[in-house]
């Protein structure tokens, strides 16, 4: 159940970053290409972000699941501390 929370946290936290870095790339690409007015933002918010929120989002689900995994393999138990014979 961790691991699926997890996930489905990570998938969240990882579109909107996704989405945030496409629109970065898509406005910068738009200044690199000099694409102006209706069409500029037409690229970015209908190409650059939903591409960026769909891979932040599949990467961020992924990751998130590899750590939770990860951490559920790796129990760290106490061992009782020994008595020295005096």
């Amino acid at each position: 159940m961790k691991v699926a929370l997890l996930a489905v946290l990570g998938l969240a936290l990882g579109a909107l970053g996704g989405a945030a870095l496409g629109i970065g790339a898509g406005l910068t690409w738009i200044g690199l290409a000099r694409t102006s007015g209706l069409d500029g933002g037409t690229l970015v918010f209908f190409a650059f972000m939903p591409l960026g929120a769909a891979i932040g989002g599949i990467g961020g689900a992924l990751l998130f699941a590899v750590v939770a995994i990860r951490d559920a393999e790796i129990v760290i138990e106490r061992q009782p501390v020994r008595q020295r014979d005096r």
